[in-house]
């Protein structure tokens, strides 16, 4: 993580130093001369007041003008006109020139040579200026007026830096706490409200803490249900196993005649336990990965269904309503069937025998609903909600089962896009209803 801290804080500091950097070296090669003449202050506006002087007053005016220049500031001015012709004495010493032409390297002479040209705003004649400056004298101007820029340019840069440290600090601090919360996450020791303040930003990160929080806790969720399945599961096989257990010790000190009315019990105690083993393992492959989906008939599989029922409870009535369009359905076959045949026997159990079992399928929208009503006492209404979740039965419930057949129903449905709605209907008895999302095609 701080590697990435340095990265980054380096990427912006360096990008802004070399910006500053270049600016400045190319306005040293490039501007130089155009720098000094501008903005020296024994250079400044020299060229207009000269020649307002010298039209307005004449030559010996203009020359006291430079003369007094040149004691203020040491500054040597030549003025020549468009011919190259001097136009008036200037400042120069006499042999100026000659020791300017034996010096070839100008590095080495002991002044710094600048010109400019102005044209008179009124006559329009245009003059050359040639100024000679002492190197000392510019080399304290340069120290002195570079004060201020290299003051703005540091100041800035120090500004920039700060800036780069909180900008580099608002993408690490961010992903510091994922990181924390990743840790977390694995130990199972999550806790929503350690990305609630990274959650609440607008932007990239935020969105990410946000998704973060629902898979955490989704995934703290799916743990808890299964370490609550695995007690449920452990809490509902002993039962059978002790009675198993206790009918084996009778048979052990029965005699052969009481033996032989011991052994339908034993069966039946194997036959419960044999039930129970299959709908866990039902309820388990739900969670594991089904495979490719199929297609779906829904009419066939209902029908399907009716059949086996009926040969189950010969003697039970269905109304049977279903859509008399068909209505495919992308899916798992066998993973719904399961989930529909628990639906039918669960109203069987509670169904009394004159009573019909009402069985529809209609369409809404791109939601087809498969509801299945019986006419039984129905559910107390604070106890809906719990309905569907493992081993859980209704209080005072006395048909047999082990709570499993509603949370095959409800996982089948979230399996395949839809959920499982449980409700007591207003004209009596219990109602379950599938409702599953068509596909767009439909």
């Amino acid at each position: 993580m701080r590697s990435l801290f340095w990265r980054i804080f380096a990427s912006f500091w360096l990008a802004i130093a070399l910006v500053a950097g270049l600016s400045i070296l190319l306005g040293h090669a490039l501007n130089q001369d155009f720098w000094i003449l501008k903005r020296h202050p024994a250079l400044k506006d020299v060229p207009q007041q000269w020649v307002s002087i010298y039209e307005q007053q004449g030559a010996d005016a203009a020359q006291t003008y430079l003369e007094r220049r040149k004691d203020r500031a040491h500054l040597d001015t030549q003025v020549l006109d468009s011919d190259g012709q001097p136009v008036i004495r200037g400042t120069f010493p006499p042999r100026a020139a000659a020791f300017e032409a034996r010096q070839h390297d100008e590095k080495r002479l002991p002044w710094r040579r600048l010109t400019t040209e102005y044209t008179s705003p009124t006559t329009g004649d245009t003059y050359l200026f040639i100024f000679r400056m002492p190197i000392p004298d510019l080399a304290n101007w340069n120290r002195s007026g570079l004060f201020w820029p290299l003051s703005a340019l540091s100041i800035a840069l120090v500004v920039l830096t700060l800036l780069s440290v909180l900008l580099t600090l608002s993408i690490t601090r961010p992903l510091g706490r994922l990181r924390s919360a990743v840790h977390d996450l694995g130990q199972t020791a999550y806790q929503q409200t350690s990305l609630a303040q990274l959650s609440s930003r607008r932007d990239e990160l935020g969105v990410l803490a946000s998704d973060f929080n629902r898979m955490g806790s989704r995934l703290q969720d799916l743990i808890a249900s299964q370490r609550q399945l695995l007690r449920d599961v452990s809490h509902e096989l002993r039962s059978p196993l002790a009675r198993l257990r206790i009918a084996l010790a009778l048979a052990e000190r029965a005699t052969d005649e009481e033996r032989e009315h011991l052994w339908p019990r034993l069966v039946r105690e194997c036959d419960r336990l044999e039930d129970l083993i299959s709908e866990i393992l039902a309820l388990a492959r739900l969670d594991a990965d089904p495979g490719p989906t199929q297609e779906i008939a829904l009419q066939p599989l209902i029908d399907k269904l009716l059949d086996d029922a009926r040969l189950s409870a010969p003697q039970q009535r269905f109304t049977v309503n279903l859509d008399s369009q068909p209505l495919p359905l992308q899916g798992w076959p066998d993973m719904l069937e399961r989930a529909l045949d628990n639906l039918v026997r669960n109203a069987l159990r509670f169904n009394p025998p004159q009573q019909c079992i009402e069985i529809s399928l209609v369409r809404q929208g791109q939601q087809a609903r498969i509801s299945v009503r019986d006419h039984g006492p129905g559910a107390p209404s604070e106890v809906l909600d719990k309905l569907g979740e493992p081993f859980y039965r209704a209080p005072g419930q006395a048909a047999p089962g082990h709570g499993l057949g509603l949370a095959i129903a409800k996982r089948a449905a979230e399996r395949h896009a839809g959920r499982l709605i449980l409700a007591n209907h207003p004209q009596g008895g219990f109602i379950a209803t599938l409702e599953l999302t068509l596909p767009e095609s439909t």
